[in-house]
């Protein structure tokens, strides 16, 4: 995350964070050392009093003349006993210092001068103070070249006025990021000079150019944490600098609104609807989300009859298996998870004692047996094993199963008992149409679901913990509570219409900002690991646009965004035209007409800058540029 450190200007941000996990560290090291020789030493000491006492009362007696020479050997004796936690102390001195010599060679290696100022010294004023600048950019003769002689920036002068739009274009390789880059003060450049308002950049401090300037990447590192957290980064950044005085971070409305704005907030909205409640939260809004729960069946529950299958304690539900119809919960033991039921005693002999093992087996049964009857020798492929719950590579056995069955009783217990209630199990009327659900033995599930909740209770409560439709469910995530059932269609305009809906109802009980809230604390794993790239790209823009800059850099900051997206962020753009001024590298051509001027670069420098429609009409680069990628 250097190069995002760098254009945050957070260094004073990581140095506290750096600086707590030492000071940790540095606590749990003396402690270690203080556990380790202090009972090392108190040990010895102890080992060795005893003697030396014996010794110290025998040299005594010796010299009264009670004692033999024997005893002044025992004297010194206990005096070579007292060397030992002595010399462990010297010891532990040498290990201190040896830790100090590593610890100042470490430190200078690391105490070289920073390529910029990182913040406005105090007292005498400094050439290049700049407070809030106006938003004017001037690249005057501009050239950088790297430390082994390949100059990638030539002679590059541009001017941006206050408000004003440049895209960037060009070949790969022609300079544009180095450009940005030098702007943005995260490359130092080797000739010329960048302007802010008439302030060399070079000699603008890091605090100084960060509260003015967002620069946005093309690769932008998203850190370990919250959505919450990489959202408020920059503004965190700009708070921990001396001069910044009591700086209010954004609120929560300010975080919704950019990200409404970049197109992020139904992915934040959609983290928190899949979030599991804690149970301080729950407390709060278990009630409220039930209300929530009832007004999705009252108000949409007739739209969405075709395509949801709502949970009933009294229905038995066609579109789950027979295992998630008789528990009718979550299990909360590895023991009681769906795929191993057939395996757990304690559940069997529950099967047994509410006479659900016979039916069970003859559906197990008759699923194998019409499964092999019609399939017969077809390839083992999954196409052919949809409408069955017996899996493709369970079928060779099957086969031996089925031609056993009628030639010997199948013992109680056995290995083909328990793979016929498995599969028994796995049945899903409405999926594994291969054999009807008979009345009975639906009647018996239904009946039995409250068998086996009170059978849990008094044999292990903390099996399961069950659906209700009058409690609020603390297994399962806000999401799952409120919709309390399942799709029965797979269309994505149904899911989408699902979540429009929760939405719609989480606005009328005011708690679409909580949900959102709930949603920020996402912990977005090791590097953004778990979002998208698209959703990383949002969440990179979001926390720059969130500390409102007066210039922003955007390196091909949308370049994983889809075309919607894209639109989007380029909408948002136009609207704030003129009250912030933006430097953009572009990959679509087609965005062109959106900004008020073109650069255009090749190798290191700017063959045109002017007005799109000026440029293209012109035929120069920019013109065989975008008639070369049609091309």
């Amino acid at each position: 995350g250097i190069h995002e450190v760098h254009a945050q200007g957070s260094f004073r941000t990581e140095e506290h964070r750096y600086n707590a996990l030492i000071e940790r560290l540095l606590r749990i090291r003396i402690i270690w050392f203080l556990y380790r020789y202090g009972v090392k030493v108190s040990n010895n000491l102890l080992v060795g009093l005893g003697p030396v006492l014996v010794f110290l009362l025998g040299g005594y007696l010796m010299m009264q003349g009670r004692l033999d020479l024997g005893s002044i050997v025992a004297f010194l004796s206990a005096q070579e006993k007292l060397y030992d936690p002595w010399k462990e102390l010297i010891e532990f001195y040498q290990v201190y210092q040896d830790a100090s010599i590593r610890y100042k060679k470490v430190m200078h290696a690391f105490a070289g001068e920073t390529e910029f100022r990182l913040e406005q010294e105090t007292g005498a004023p400094v050439t290049g103070t700049l407070s809030k600048t106006a938003g004017k950019i001037e690249v005057r003769d501009l050239e950088f070249t790297t430390g082994s002689g390949i100059k990638l920036l030539d002679r590059v002068n541009l001017t941006v006025e206050p408000g004003e739009h440049l895209a960037l274009v060009g070949f790969s390789g022609s300079g544009k990021s180095i450009l940005v880059k030098c702007i943005g003060q995260i490359l130092s450049y080797t000739g010329g000079e960048v302007l802010l308002d008439g302030h060399p950049v070079s000699e603008l401090s890091k605090a100084e150019v960060m509260r003015n300037i967002g620069f946005i990447s093309q690769a932008p590192f998203i850190f370990s944490g919250s959505v919450d957290y990489n959202l408020l980064y920059s503004c965190r950044a700009l708070a921990e600098y001396p001069d910044a005085g009591n700086v209010d971070l954004p609120g929560l409305d300010d975080k919704i609104a950019i990200l409404q704005q970049t197109g992020l907030f139904i992915d934040v909205l959609r983290f928190g609807l899949n979030t599991t409640l804690s149970d301080k939260k729950l407390q709060d809004l278990a009630e409220p989300l039930l209300r929530v729960r009832q007004n999705f069946q009252t108000t949409f529950g007739k739209e969405l009859a075709e395509h949801v299958e709502f949970f009933r304690e009294d229905s038995y539900l066609y579109h789950s298996s027979v295992a998630e119809n008789l528990i009718f919960g979550t299990p909360a033991k590895e023991t009681f998870a769906f795929t191993g039921l057939s395996e757990n005693e304690q559940f069997l002999t529950f099967l047994s004692d509410g006479n659900l093992t016979e039916p069970l087996l003859e559906t197990g049964a008759e699923l194998l047996l019409q499964t092999v009857d019609i399939l017969g020798d077809l390839p083992r492929e999954e196409l052919f094993f949809e409408q069955t719950p017996i899996r493709p590579e369970e079928y060779d056995h099957c086969l031996e199963l089925a031609s056993a069955m009628d030639n010997r009783q199948l013992s109680r217990r056995s290995r083909e008992q328990q793979f016929l209630l498995d599969i028994a199990l796995r049945f899903i009327p409405s999926q594994h149409k291969i054999v009807a659900l008979q009345p009975l033995l639906e009647k018996l599930i239904v009946h039995g679901r409250a068998s086996f909740c009170s059978w849990c209770a008094e044999h292990d409560p903390d099996a399961v913990s069950f659906y209700s439709d009058s409690r609020y469910i603390a297994s399962q995530s806000i999401s799952n509570n409120i919709f309390y059932g399942v799709l029965t269609s797979e269309s994505p305009q149904v899911e989408d219409r699902v979540n429009q809906c929760i939405i719609h109802l989480l606005i009328e009980e005011d708690l679409l900002e909580t949900v959102a809230a709930i949603g920020m604390d996402f912990n977005v794993g090791n590097e953004g690991d778990k979002l998208s790239g698209g959703q990383q790209q949002k969440l990179a823009i979001a926390r720059v646009l969130l500390k409102r800059p007066k210039i922003l850099i955007m390196d091909e900051a949308t370049s994983a965004l889809d075309n919607k997206s894209q639109s989007r962020i380029q909408g948002l753009m136009e609207q704030w035209k003129g009250s912030y001024t933006l430097i953009s590298i572009i990959h679509r051509l087609d965005m062109l007409p959106s900004f008020d001027r073109v650069a255009v670069l090749k190798a290191g420098r700017v063959v045109e800058w002017d007005k799109v429609e000026e440029l293209l009409a012109a035929k120069g680069v920019l013109y065989e540029l975008i008639h070369g990628k049609q091309h």
